[in-house]
């Protein structure tokens, strides 16, 4: 099982650097990124054989959409650039849904680099002038809250980073 996550790991690592040179643009990188994300936690329940987690994903990602829209058109705060449907950034939210799939499903260590490329999403959102920082905090909270909220650790070996009191570490526990 490690060995197969490992290999997915590694792909998500290789993908970024080609998508930002790919896409061309930081507005662009983003757009691709905010797709990828979410593409790759999907595909990961393919290539795992995760029937259980494809079944948390569709959830997590239906409840992350419905949230996300539902909000756009209730607040229909404006763009820095003066268009609509500001406050929560959509794009955002769909990169920190799949990037905390990954986390709360296959454990922390293996999201890394989704939780990079996600940040990068936000950045990418702010600096393009479709969203405000505020937008983007909250994409990200409703991404994340989405996905912890559905998604259960896949049985197996997980990793989990330890910070507490001076004590930094990692847990490694094993599941049967």
């Amino acid at each position: 099982m490690m060995n197969r996550i490992g290999q997915l790991l590694l792909i998500s690592i290789f993908l970024f650097p080609l998508t930002v040179a790919a896409a061309g643009s930081i507005e662009k990188t983003g757009t691709v990124l905010q797709i990828l994300i979410p593409g790759i936690a999907y595909g990961s329940t393919f290539y795992l054989d995760d029937e259980k987690g494809r079944i948390q994903f569709y959830k997590s990602f239906a409840t992350n959409f419905a949230i996300t829209e539902g909000l756009k058109y209730t607040v229909d705060k404006k763009r820095p650039n003066g268009s609509g449907q500001s406050f929560p950034s959509g794009h955002t939210s769909a990169a920190f849904q799949g990037a905390s799939f990954i986390h709360k499903r296959y454990g922390f260590i293996y999201a890394i680099p989704a939780y990079i490329a996600a940040s990068y999403v936000g950045y990418s959102r702010v600096e393009s002038r479709k969203h405000y920082v505020e937008d983007v905090l909250a994409g990200a909270a409703i991404g994340i809250a989405s996905s912890f909220y559905f998604a259960t650790p896949y049985k197996g070996v997980k990793v989990k980073a330890i910070v507490d009191n001076g004590i930094y570490g990692v847990n490694m526990s094993l599941e049967w």
